[in-house]
């Protein structure tokens, strides 16, 4: 009530509702780590389109399979990337720097970042500026060049930048706050300014990060945020994608499994690319078999419900070669289509069937049979194959916990998603729990906006069940909630649901009809 009633009258207060609404969190945030051409070295960069990525990573490059994998998840559906691009070696020592002269200490540029494509960066110097009699005053041009002395691709022109400290337009803030090419490196002495009219520098000491990379870095150290761990540096992503660091090598299971644990910690899924051998020559059913058993024993059962591999390899024009066929692992096309199965259907629809088709592609590197098909699924690797008319297909939605012999409530990839799905919003959602007094009225709130979470849910077709009692429940009360839990600080909240299942064999009964006889 309101805190002094002084007159005779109508008062009037607010009461909250104790409605707090529970948003749902996004579900394909898709984590690339791997090389790239350009860019941000172990920083997990958020774009949206490939045209965003190619203005900040550098496009699509041959000998940087990721640059291929982003490229055929925007094809395919998605919409929302986090690029995480592992370098090894000095990154000061192999960015290109370009030195202008002065009359003082020279003006160094260095590229926005490390790797040979800086040595493609020209910066050019006039005085045609908006004061002529101040001699600190200059115009900066940088230019990236297609090869060294080619033509511009791409430039930024700085006008009537300053080497004097004071001035409002003083070279390095502007240069490093606005330029995505380069950054100042060493500043001039204050006053000291280019001593040519036109000066025209290229950009010199870059290295190439190529050979040098190897899965320790993309490992990374999660104490230095490196590799797969800068990723602690992102609030959220959804799945993870590990493209090989070149065609010609596959992602060792020792990466597979430090990539699975990471991804359980961040309620996150790992899409698993199969070995290129498993499509070479004859299919060996028994030695696939074995290299999933030790996959599955490296990334251990537990961590195997966050991981879902995927056989064969794709078949894609490659743009870079005048569209000759090439060899792609699928990871960033499944990761497209799971995120497109997302928006047409939901996180608890299956990205397999006749919707979860592979757009671009002309083929696979292996046609399995129907029976080749039977031996892979039961052991929860889900199988690409190609069908008349439909085309190629995503043919399985099992984890690699989704082995029949192992039983795991966490078979099916929507099961399981869902759960993470629910999991990460309701934690996010119930933060203003902490530290509210712990007794009925927070309880009847709890159960209220959860409720209404699990209902929005259930409306939309998430869950089993023609009611919702016989969908979901939500448990919070004195009997999840004991006096010892109270005194010790802590609130019980048990959430249950029953998920929809896929599908997955559909089977026709046909009988034929006898004649009736009349009797």
């Amino acid at each position: 009530m309101p805190s002094a009633l002084t007159y005779p009258g109508v008062y009037i207060e607010e009461v909250p509702s104790g409605v707090r609404t529970i948003t749902g969190v996004a579900t394909s945030i898709t984590a690339f780590v791997g090389r790239a051409l350009r860019g941000p070295v172990n920083q997990p960069v958020r774009v949206q389109s490939f045209a965003e990525f190619t203005r900040i990573f550098g496009g699509l490059w041959q000998p940087a399979p990721m640059s291929y994998s982003v490229n055929q998840f925007f094809q395919h559906g998605g919409s929302d990337a986090l690029i995480v691009r592992v370098f090894n070696g000095d990154i000061a020592g192999s960015t290109a720097t370009i030195t202008l002269a002065t009359d003082g200490t020279a003006l160094v540029l260095e590229a926005a970042s490390p790797g040979l494509w800086g040595s493609n960066l020209r910066a050019t110097v006039d005085h045609d500026t908006a004061d002529s009699s101040d001699l600190t005053l200059f115009n900066l041009l940088v230019e990236e060049l297609d090869v060294p002395g080619g033509t511009a691709i791409a430039s930024e022109l700085f006008r009537n930048v300053s080497t004097n400290v004071t001035h409002p337009r003083y070279v390095d803030t502007v240069v490093n706050a606005q330029s995505a090419l380069v950054n100042v490196r060493t500043s001039t002495d204050d006053g000291a300014h280019p001593t040519d009219a036109a000066d025209v520098a290229a950009a010199g000491n870059a290295t190439d990060d190529g050979s040098a990379i190897t899965n320790a870095e993309v490992e990374g150290d999660q104490n230095a945020r490196e590799g797969i761990y800068a990723l602690e540096d992102a609030d959220l992503f959804n799945l993870m994608v590990i493209p090989p660091l070149d065609r010609n090598t596959d992602v060792p299971d020792s990466t597979w499994g430090i990539a699975a644990g990471y991804c359980q910690d961040r309620r996150a899924m790992l899409i698993v690319d199969s070995p290129a051998s498993w499509s070479e020559g004859a299919l060996n059913a028994a030695n696939i078999t074995g290299d999933l058993d030790t996959l599955r024993g490296i990334i251990g059962n537990p961590r195997a419900i966050n991981a879902m591999a995927y056989f064969p390899r794709l078949r894609m024009p490659d743009p870079l070669a005048e569209n000759r066929l090439s060899t792609f692992a699928p990871s960033g096309a499944i990761a497209g289509i799971i995120a497109r199965t997302d928006v047409q259907r939901g996180v608890w629809k299956a990205p397999a069937g006749q919707e979860a088709s592979l757009s671009g592609t002309r083929g696979l590197t292996y046609t399995l049979t129907d029976a080749q098909n039977g031996i892979f699924n039961p052991l929860g690797l889900n199988c690409l194959r190609t069908f008349p008319v439909t085309g190629h297909l995503v043919w399985g939605a099992r984890t690699l916990a989704g082995a029949d012999v192992l039983a795991s409530e966490w078979k099916y990839i929507p099961v399981r998603r869902l759960a993470l799905y629910i999991e990460e919003s309701l934690f996010r959602g119930t933060q203003w729990v902490v530290f509210e007094p712990n007794d009925a009225p927070l309880w009847a709130q709890i159960r209220l906006n959860i409720g209404a979470f699990m209902q929005t849910l259930f409306r939309q077709g998430a869950f089993q069940g023609s009611s919702p009692k016989d969908a979901y429940f939500v448990k919070c009360d004195s009997e999840t909630t004991t006096q010892n839990d109270i005194d010790r600080g802590v609130v019980n909240i048990v959430v249950g649901f029953a998920p929809l299942k896929p599908a997955e064999f559909v089977v026709l009964k046909i009988q034929q009809m006898a004649g009736q006889i009349d009797v």
